[in-house]
């Protein structure tokens, strides 16, 4: 059979995950360090996983509402109004999904049509795109520059906006930048926005991870809280990528709209992971704050170090990730991580795998320990230092 011709065209054009190629090298190397995943290298604290394991010894394993479960949302509703001064009625402004991806997914398909435009800064993670085209949508990546700390500017989003925009995505604080938007930074969104049916898909998967400062959301904003569809999850702030718990907050008529769908295509989220979240929701406050002193350390030292050898690394304020520039090297984001895999077996992603704004720079995680991180850091001064001393040779 010739499977282009069953395969829907949508899927067949979109192109694979660059970072996926980087992971499949590391997976035969031994004694490689990886500063590539994306996610929290501590494991799910031990009061949470116990209250998914009680839940089991209980016999919940049932479906629960489409929805959530009702005390989940209810704490849920707590915590956003607790850390980040947020209100939304747990009964009709809150839908618990499968990771916050799934969340993103469904915003899109509710908020699309076909030939819509949907405007995704980038740098950003990667699966905007991906899914607003699957909705039928047509992205619209606008670039942010290194220069501003890769903050959205009004005047780079009224230059993006057409009579066939329909959503902007904020994914702040940003995969891979780290980049934040301060208050006075959306209010100047909002102010393009006015009179406007555009809505705001705000991706605030690592509120939780801010130094210095404290996550504002668009949501906080009068002007912009009834177009805005924050989506949220448990995987970075409580350690629990593997339990797979998001939930996206909205208007009334967004999250009926978005739980019709979730219901058809998923039912509910999984049950045990629903009364773990619970347990985070409740008593996790201070899990939070451990592993973002700990991630700031790292990150301080890892910015420091790789200015230090030689590589321009602006400070982030969110998030993981450090994004250094590397085009002073003189090879691409893919070659640089290329060569630095396979010379010194350190893993970090081309800043290209994330958006046309991306090339010249890479992604390195420092949710790994220290160190790893020292480690890794000796290795790209020595991995810099033979590729300046072979440039010079070649000059």
């Amino acid at each position: 059979m010739n499977y282009d011709n069953i395969l829907n065209e949508k899927i067949q054009n979109i192109k694979p995950s660059g970072i996926r190629k980087f992971f499949d090298i590391l997976e035969e190397m031994t004694d490689a360090i990886s500063l590539g995943i994306g996610e929290p290298d501590f494991v799910t604290p031990w009061h949470i996983r116990d209250a998914g394991i009680y839940s089991l010894e209980r016999g919940h394993t049932k479906y629960t509402s489409n929805a959530g479960m009702l005390q989940l949302r209810r704490e849920i509703a707590a915590y956003l109004n607790r850390r980040f001064d947020l209100q939304y009625d747990y009964a009709g402004q809150i839908l618990v999904t499968v990771g916050g991806s799934e969340a993103i997914d469904l915003a899109l398909r509710v908020l699309v049509n076909p030939g819509d435009e949907v405007i995704i800064p980038v740098p950003s993670f990667v699966c905007y795109g991906p899914l607003a085209e699957m909705a039928g949508g047509v992205p619209k990546y606008l670039e942010l520059k290194a220069e501003n700390q890769f903050r959205l500017t009004p005047e780079e989003l009224r230059s993006a906006i057409t009579d066939k925009t329909k959503v902007l995505v904020l994914p702040f604080p940003c995969n891979p930048t780290g980049g934040t938007m301060d208050r006075k930074d959306l209010e100047a969104v909002a102010e393009v926005l006015e009179g406007t049916d555009i809505m705001v898909i705000s991706d605030e998967i690592y509120a939780e991870l801010t130094y210095g400062r404290r996550h504002v959301s668009p949501a906080n904003l009068t002007d912009l809280y009834d177009r805005t569809v924050v989506v949220n999850g448990f995987s970075k702030s409580h350690a629990m990528t593997g339990w797979r718990m998001g939930y996206v907050c909205a208007p009334k008529p967004i999250v009926a709209a978005m739980t019709k769908l979730h219901q058809f295509g998923i039912m509910s989220a999984p049950t045990t992971s629903q009364y773990a979240a619970v347990e985070a929701m409740r008593n996790g406050d201070g899990d939070i704050e451990h592993m973002r002193e700990e991630y700031d350390r790292r990150r301080r030292y890892l910015v420091e170090n790789l200015n230090r050898i030689g590589l321009d690394c602006f400070e982030p304020k969110g998030a993981f990730y450090v994004f250094p520039d590397i085009r002073s090297t003189g090879l691409t984001s893919e070659e640089f991580c290329e060569r630095f895999l396979l010379e010194e077996k350190v893993a970090v992603i081309p800043g290209s795998a994330f958006g046309p704004g991306g090339e010249g720079f890479v992604r390195a995680c420092y949710a790994a320990s220290m160190k790893d991180i020292a480690e890794a850091v000796a290795r790209m001064d020595n991995f810099l230092t033979n590729l300046r001393r072979k440039q010079g040779r070649e000059g």
